[in-house]
């Protein structure tokens, strides 16, 4: 009989296995176990405590540990702790949830619908677009586009949305209907000579090219993240959702904004939609929604996509869609006593208030010389390396400063060799400074080993 590991570490090496994770290195170098965690921190079994630089997936925004979270969970768990809403059937937390949401949402919303991932949110934004499409007698109005290094999610559909090859390889992705115009990244895609603004135009002719290629009757959506997150923290070029908007209007096309990310403060302001004056038809929301203390996301749909969708749901009969937990009251409850905490601390104003030291501190890495590039906004951003001994190694670089913030007690996140940084927003200017002290002398020991 084969004997059973003991440690932590050995029994998640025999049992589990890890999300973006090389599971065979996995198997020689095990996890890393982290136990607990209060504000910015969190700490692991050996008692070793971290700056968390990502808010765990870019989501923790009022920190680990935050009482009335818990709290709000244990009273909802004790009342009500489970029920669904389907067939007309509704609860209290997810009604004032979805209230909330459509209150507050920067542009005019008619419905809320509820899942439990961003991945779930934005797969879901893609079935309502093909109903949607149908209800109105557009059957071959069903090709969806995103963008190269966009990221939108891992299911079928949404993963395909995703503009990342890894999402790619190996699981036969995309699927058909899903097609990929520009990244919006401006170093590495401009043209000699080309201005920010000439490039933002040159996407947007790129996007029409594609459009007037496919058949614009053919042609049901876009989807577009207003500052792309895990393909690098790449910021739109100057007038880039200026060109890119009127295209869309022009052709009759929806355009889904992914605030899965950028969403409940990010930016510096309550959305991404806010910071860039979008007019999105549907926004995906989840983590920062729930500090993702429980998992849920949401879709907020204005009526002109709601109405069709209304419509065709009376002619069959039903919505034929539905998760077990969409809107799960325990998860609504937490969400709405997260979206309290970032009102009343201010959490928004917060951000604005820290903001000019967290770019001040980015950027003055891009003087390193392993630093190509530095962006950010409000509290997000990245540094991208690169090393003559490593050039035709993607991904070594990254590697090798993420193990040094890790050895200096920084949890960061390499998307290849951009290293991001997305903290809790309850970040104090103190704690800033401590994270980009770290983050520096973590390239620096990385550089003089080269």
């Amino acid at each position: 009989m084969n004997q059973i590991p003991n440690s932590l570490e050995a029994r998640d090496v025999a049992f589990q296995l890890h999300s973006y994770t090389d599971a065979r290195k996995h198997e020689e170098m095990g996890p890393l176990v982290i136990e607990k965690g209060e504000g910015i921190y969190v700490e692991d079994n050996s008692g070793k405590r971290y700056i968390e630089a990502m808010a765990g997936l870019w989501s923790v925004a009022v920190g680990f540990g935050e009482k009335r979270l818990v709290e709000a969970a244990a009273r909802q768990m004790e009342k009500l702790p489970y029920y669904h809403t389907f067939a007309h059937r509704t609860h209290g937390p997810s009604v004032e949830l979805a209230e909330k949401l459509v209150n507050m949402a920067p542009v005019p919303m008619s419905k809320a619908y509820f899942t439990n991932s961003g991945s779930e949110a934005n797969d879901t934004a893609i079935k309502l677009i093909w109903y949607r499409s149908n209800a109105m007698g557009k059957p071959d109005k069903k090709k969806i586009i995103s963008r190269v290094r966009g990221y939108h999610g891992v299911t079928i559909a949404s993963a395909s949305l995703t503009g990342l090859v890894n999402n790619h390889r190996s699981f036969d992705l995309p699927i058909a209907n899903i097609l990929h115009t520009s990244s919006p990244h401006y170093r590495t895609m401009k043209k000699d000579g080309e201005t920010e603004v000439d490039f933002a135009k040159r996407c947007a002719t790129e996007l029409e090219d594609l459009i007037l290629a496919e058949g614009p009757d053919t042609i049901a959506a876009f989807f577009g993240e207003p500052v792309i997150g895990a393909g690098g923290v790449v910021l739109p070029p100057d007038g880039y959702w200026e060109q890119i908007q009127p295209i869309l209007k022009k052709y009759d096309i929806l355009f889904v904004a992914d605030e899965v990310i950028c969403g409940f403060g990010r930016t510096g302001n309550m959305f991404g939609t806010e910071t860039y004056n979008l007019q999105p038809d549907i926004m995906t929301l989840s983590k920062q929604l729930s500090s993702s203390y429980l998992p849920i996301s949401a879709l907020l749909v204005n009526e002109k996509v709601y109405g069709p969708v209304a419509d065709e749901s009376n002619k069959i009969g039903t919505f034929g869609h539905g998760y077990t937990a969409s809107g799960h009251p325990v998860a609504a409850a937490v969400a709405l006593e997260n979206l309290k905490i970032i009102e009343e601390r201010d959490l928004v104003g917060h951000v604005r208030d820290i903001s000019p030291t967290f770019l001040k501190r980015l950027n003055s890495l891009q003087e390193h010389p392993l630093v190509i590039e530095a962006r950010g906004i409000g509290l997000i951003g990245a540094v991208e390396l690169a090393h003559e001994s490593v050039k035709d190694t993607p991904g070594v670089l990254g590697g090798k400063v993420n193990a040094s913030y890790l050895e200096k007690g920084l949890i960061s996140r390499a998307l290849g060799d951009t290293m991001a940084f997305c903290p809790p927003l309850i970040m104090s200017e103190t704690q800033v400074n401590d994270m980009f002290d770290i983050a520096e002398a973590g390239i620096n020991e990385v550089a003089k080993g080269l």
